[in-house]
């Protein structure tokens, strides 16, 4: 099993964390990085989002480097757990209390267990986050993994020592610390007792083994900060976890020739406009929703259709159209998905069910992979809560 081990965290010295924290990365736009940076000149992203030109890395490392010279970052005088609670209502109104614990997860080699893949990932050229790590020599956001060992949520109901709060977009996070050594020792027990599921973040953690790797051949040492990196982790429970879809979006083909594509494995009936209540019965009944400017239509597995496919809406969506001259995005959130289809960036969207908690843990059980963008993990994790640095064994 992965070791996950407790480490000096660097954090923000203030406990008014909503100035300085941000979104993930990947979620964010330009206009999101100058919004935030108007918040606080402090606001992690000078870091975590570098502007500029080539030396931009270069930069947020010599930016990281000032602010903890200056005290606007502080360290941990001894190594902590922090546990990181979300509170807020999911989308179908249930009051939702999350806790999860960050940490510093073992880097381990693909395929050898221990820390599982959880979807197959699209490839990405670009050299960004492994850049910044090489200048930086930290982990800025964390990776989101599973625990499939029984027991995290109980041994994090206590409450640590509070370091911070924000409220912002209907959630609450709330972050406290752990350094009483017999509660470090019990998360790391529960922890080492079974797997890890990637839930988000599968490409941050593939730059942390190619950067372990690069120090290991640097130094010819396997004991250093590299062979770990910062994750959250929650247990693999229905109450702990909020999943929505993500939906699909079609170019590239005309409505009428999707919907034959559709008709060979799904019987189809005329919809109103979707709503919130549309993506309920779709729960409730078991269909999908073909959605384009010329209306709407239900589609309803043909009996015996996808035998032999994995009760997946993705895998049968990829099964259907499988050498299909098109192209598929991918959108998450009813509005934004007909929205899409309403301003004419994709010819059609077909939006699809959460994955159920019994695929998720399966797919960790028999080691197969999702099809690409299956799950929305919500709310998503702030960065700046916790920087782990590299530069300590």
């Amino acid at each position: 099993m992965p070791s996950f081990e407790p480490f000096r965290a660097l954090r923000f010295a203030t406990d008014d964390l909503a100035p300085v924290v941000a979104p993930p990365y990947d979620v964010l736009s330009d206009a999101d990085v100058h919004a935030l940076r108007a918040r606080s000149p402090h606001n992690v992203t000078v870091i975590d989002v570098p502007q500029g030109g080539d030396d931009r890395y270069r930069q947020a490392a010599e930016t990281l480097s000032r602010w903890r010279d200056e005290g606007v970052l502080a360290q941990d005088r001894e190594p902590s757990f922090t546990i990181y609670r979300l509170r807020f209502t999911d989308a179908i109104g249930r009051p939702r209390d999350i806790a999860g614990v960050l940490g510093a997860l073992e880097v381990v080699d693909s395929g050898v267990g221990g820390v599982l893949p959880h979807e197959r990932t699209t490839q990405k050229a670009s050299t960004d986050r492994l850049d910044l790590t090489r200048a930086t020599r930290a982990n800025l956001s964390p990776v989101w993994g599973l625990s499939l060992a029984p027991g995290l949520a109980r041994a994090l109901a206590d409450p640590g020592d509070p370091v911070g709060r924000v409220d912002e977009d209907g959630v609450t996070h709330l972050v406290e610390r752990v350094v009483d050594p017999d509660r470090i020792a019990e998360i790391r027990a529960v922890l080492a007792a079974d797997d890890v599921l990637i839930a988000d973040g599968h490409h941050r953690y593939g730059v942390s083994r190619i950067y372990r790797d690069e120090v290991r051949a640097a130094t010819g040492r396997t004991a250093t900060s590299a062979e770990h990196t910062l994750t959250f982790v929650n247990e693999l429970v229905a109450d702990q976890l909020s999943i929505e879809a993500i939906h699909r979006l079609y170019s590239g083909i005309a409505v009428a020739d999707l919907r034959d594509l559709l008709a060979t494995r799904f019987e189809s009936a005329p919809l109103e406009r979707p709503t919130p209540d549309t993506l309920q019965a779709m729960e409730t009944a078991g269909f999908l929703v073909l959605y384009a400017e010329a209306g709407a239509w239900s589609l309803t597995p043909r009996l015996r259709a996808f035998e032999g496919v994995r009760d997946l809406d993705g895998a049968w969506l990829e099964e259907t159209l499988t050498g299909a001259a098109l192209e598929v995005d991918y959108q998450h959130g009813l509005d934004e998905t007909l929205t899409a289809v309403d301003e004419g960036k994709a010819q059609a969207a077909v939006l699809i069910r959460p994955v159920s908690l019994t695929e998720i843990e399966r797919t960790a059980r028999e080691g197969l992979l999702m099809p690409p963008k299956s799950t929305f993990f919500t709310p998503k994790l702030k960065t700046g809560l916790v920087i782990r640095l590299l530069d300590e064994p």
